[in-house]
């Protein structure tokens, strides 16, 4: 199993080899690829010492496997060039996530949907996939109707520059600034940029994937996203309204019978979820399970995950892992 990491120098592309090397993928031969700036740097795995190699070395080599996080402008163009040779890729930036001739996947959600032609893949959003992980046993029990969310999402989203930048501010370093505003003791209400209808991207991401991912376009999303000072993960209040009635105990044990999903949920140990026990887990974590009383048919849930992990590198691997285990690649 020839596999190839295309942004293996970047944050994700770091945490997806930590997640090949943990859940033993069968990797066969790995190949290291990044931009041309990286090009020759010698990266450890396993207890073997790779180089990094070029986008058209790595094409040329032609991967069984390529898992992608490095933009999406690398992902449109190189995609389809692995593609081309016979390579399955599975792309961790928005570049594919909405085009009608690709799917877009949560392994325990709607990987069946994938066939031996689907040679690039999307991965959705981080915020989606948690949020979703959470959603889909619900939906197919009650139906949805319409959700709010509200995230408040960890500045390692945004990449290694905001790390640094809120490491200086801590320390009252002067440096590079990855936002137009200080991060540390602030709360900004800007996840990527704004969208023609004052919503920011990643808020219609919300909105878009979670349609395509659930396939019911009727579902109504509208979210505000937040960033917040924080390196664990992804938080996320998150109201949802059904068609159908519903038994919060039930809520909780469908739940906890779900795959991936851990459920912290009693306020009287003041157990429930936070990024601070998030952070380097692959599980979805869902607490202050309650119902909304505001209106009929209604719950409210806080749902947190690791974004670098579930959010990004792990789902992209478990992808990976569905492919191989029923021989579409």
């Amino acid at each position: 199993m020839k596999v190839a990491v295309v942004g293996a120098t970047g944050m994700v592309g770091e945490i997806m080899l930590k997640v090949l090397k943990e859940r033993k993928f069968p990797v066969t031969e790995l190949i290291l690829v990044a931009s041309e700036k990286s090009v020759g740097k010698e990266i450890e795995w396993n207890g073997k010492t790779y180089k990094v190699v070029g986008l058209q070395t790595a094409v040329d080599m032609k991967p069984k496997i390529a898992v992608f996080s490095a933009g999406g402008e690398t992902s449109l163009l190189w995609a389809p060039k692995f593609a081309e040779v016979g390579t399955t890729v599975i792309d961790n930036s928005s570049a594919w996530r909405m085009d009608n001739t690709k799917k877009l996947v949560v392994p325990e959600i709607n990987a069946s949907i994938l066939t031996k032609e689907d040679k690039i893949i999307a991965n959705p959003n981080c915020s989606t996939i948690q949020m979703v992980m959470a959603l889909a046993p619900l939906h197919s029990k009650y139906k949805i109707k319409r959700v709010v969310v509200s995230t408040y999402q960890s500045i390692t989203g945004t990449g290694v520059k905001a790390v640094q930048q809120l490491e200086n501010e801590y320390t009252g370093t002067k440096g590079e600034m990855a936002y137009k505003y200080q991060i540390h003791r602030n709360a900004i209400p800007q996840c990527d940029i704004f969208e023609n209808n004052g919503y920011t991207k990643e808020e219609m991401k919300l909105v878009r994937e979670t349609q395509k991912i659930l396939n019911d376009k009727t579902i109504a999303v509208t979210a505000t996203a937040i960033r917040i000072p924080v390196v664990g993960g992804h938080s996320e209040a998150v109201n949802v309204q059904f068609e159908n009635d519903f038994d919060v105990s039930e809520i909780r044990q469908i739940l906890h019978n779900s795959s991936g999903i851990t459920v912290q949920d009693n306020i009287d140990t003041f157990t429930f979820p936070m990024p601070l026990y998030a952070e380097g887990k692959d599980d979805v974590f869902v607490g202050r399970i309650r119902r909304d009383e505001s209106q009929p048919n209604t719950l409210n849930l806080w749902i947190v995950a690791d974004n670098l992990r579930k959010g990004a590198a792990t789902n992209t691997i478990q992808i990976a892992e569905y492919l191989i285990a029923n021989k579409l690649v």
